[in-house]
């Protein structure tokens, strides 16, 4: 069984930056020739050969198993829970287990806003397959793009795009974090390490002194602390002060330099320095309109 919708978009719909050309559902039985037919030109291709498009997809195997192999990756099982991605001009080919078949879901799309996070590394062709386990709210994403690229209403381009990033952002997010909860005591440590730095935004505490707390070096730390957060402990520390000194100034009548202080800023003129690359305006400007 297989349901399929195809969609065009106008000039408009490419200004926002993603346009979405196919959503999809098939259900491939244990034994069932594959691929299933009734696909519009251009995407039908067979096992042996594959095919390239010129767009992406993000392809979700609910139930069951197969096959996937790309210019980029050797032929690689898929399971129950994987998410896979095709990119545009990259050859591909894939199919279920015939002995387990499989349930998944597809949604085609193109444009800048996927370009520019390939073009950052965040996706990469030499890596397209995500583990991410079966997620009831991936499942509801692709069925509720599905339900809005029938019904194809005003706008639908817009409402299936964000569809498309927060499938997108699911799958990294899950993906990463499944990765980096393999070592429990990592994971105990970042939080740990976090909470703190939070508790402490008032006083003197150093991160090296953290890590030293931590039992950890701080060159160690430091590394775990961004592969899990995306920033530096100090950065972290450092954000998290600029945001209770926004609180400040809103709620207290404090000076810029009575809060510089009491966050343990180096001097007044370097908190403001950083509140401003920080926020685009300067302490004394946001006390004053407060």
């Amino acid at each position: 069984m297989q349901k399929s919708k195809y969609l065009v978009a106008n000039e408009n719909d490419h200004r926002w930056g993603l346009t979405i050309s196919t959503v999809g559902y098939e259900e491939i039985a244990p034994g069932e020739p594959y691929p299933t037919k009734g696909h519009a030109d251009g995407y039908y291709f067979e096992q042996e050969q594959g095919r390239t498009l010129s767009e992406y997809q993000l392809l979700y195997v609910m139930e069951g198993e197969g096959v996937f192999s790309s210019t980029h990756t050797k032929p690689t099982k898929v399971r129950e829970g994987d998410l896979f991605l095709l990119f545009p001009g990259e050859w591909h080919t894939y199919h279920p287990n015939p002995h387990t078949g499989w349930k998944s879901f597809w949604i085609g799309f193109s444009g800048r806003n996927m370009d520019d996070r390939v073009a950052a590394g965040f996706m990469r062709r030499e890596k397209p397959i995500y583990h991410v386990g079966f997620s009831s709210e991936i499942v509801r994403l692709y069925r509720s793009a599905y339900d809005a690229a029938v019904k194809e209403q005003a706008h639908t381009q817009q409402l299936l795009a964000g569809i498309v990033n927060h499938l997108i952002g699911i799958m990294y997010a899950l993906e990463r974090n499944i990765v980096l909860g393999k070592n429990a005591s990592h994971v105990n440590m970042i939080n740990k390490a976090r909470l703190r730095i939070r508790e402490a935004l008032e006083s003197n505490l150093t991160i090296q002194q953290i890590a030293e707390e931590l039992g950890v070096s701080y060159s160690n730390f430091r590394k775990l602390f961004k592969e899990h957060t995306g920033l530096s402990p100090a950065t972290y520390q450092q954000d998290l002060k600029l945001q209770r000194a926004k609180e400040l100034l809103s709620t207290t009548a404090l000076s810029v330099k009575e809060i510089a202080y009491r966050l343990n800023f180096d001097s007044p003129d370097y908190f403001s320095a950083k509140f401003k690359i920080k926020t685009g305006r300067k302490p004394s400007d946001m006390r004053r309109k407060s």
